[in-house]
């Protein structure tokens, strides 16, 4: 890893870029209590560990938990909405449309990744919805959507982006395997289902959707064109 930094820096020096060493950090992803001193140094200036970063706007902690990023994300979108309920008035048309431009995005932002599977973080964003449902309509339950079913449909598309082959999602598409065995209640197009040893990867993003992938009807997945499918892979 070291020598991978060291060349970032000689690529610095070459193309005349220059790289904030103090908005850098070192973070180790384990559950481990006791880790070692992760020491990488860039340019002769050692790196700050870090128990979390920010990458493309989505936290990672260092143990694989979402919890701090549940956290920024429902401050900010609770932030979003009261904006929107301040210069909007209650019952006013131009509310709802300010609700799905600038408030939901925020929620749905990189879902397909983090999506939640904690009942009291469920329910934490949840409120938010609530909460506009109530100032727009005066009634906790309009006719929206779930959250929850829009990130389902978030990440069941990320994964048939991998099924399919598209080449930004290659890596994750060719870790897809078909299973041994088809029961006469399984579709052609069924995933294989790995056993996970922690909540994190029963309930990470590849493996928790499989299993969604594979309770689809066969008739919906037969109309989805698929350009390399598992039974043409292995």
């Amino acid at each position: 890893m070291q020598g991978d930094v060291d060349r970032l820096g000689e690529w610095s020096v070459v193309n005349a870029m220059k790289i904030n060493r103090s908005y850098s950090k070192a973070v180790c992803f384990t559950r481990a209590r006791v880790m070692d001193p992760l020491n990488y140094s860039l340019m002769d200036t050692l790196i700050a560990e870090g128990n979390s970063c920010k990458y493309l706007g989505i936290i990672l902690r260092s143990d694989l938990s979402w919890a701090d990023h549940v956290n920024y994300t429902v401050k900010k979108n609770w932030k979003a909405l009261h904006f929107t309920m301040r210069i909007f008035r209650k019952g006013n048309s131009n509310t709802n449309t300010a609700y799905v431009s600038l408030v939901r995005p925020i929620v749905e932002y990189g879902a397909a990744w983090w999506d939640l599977c904690r009942e009291g973080q469920i329910n934490a964003i949840d409120r938010v919805q609530k909460k506009a449902a109530k100032y727009l309509h005066h009634k906790i339950s309009p006719n929206w959507e779930p959250l929850a079913s829009r990130r389902k449909v978030s990440r069941l598309c990320a994964l048939y982006k991998a099924y399919d082959g598209e080449r930004a999602w290659k890596d994750i598409g060719d870790s897809l395997k078909r299973p041994y065995y088809l029961s006469t209640v399984d579709h052609v197009r069924k995933i294989m289902t790995s056993w996970q040893r922690t909540d994190i990867g029963k309930y990470s993003f590849v493996n928790r959707t499989i299993g969604d992938w594979n309770q689809l009807p066969a008739e919906v997945l037969e109309t989805l064109p698929v350009n390399q499918p598992l039974l043409e892979k292995g």
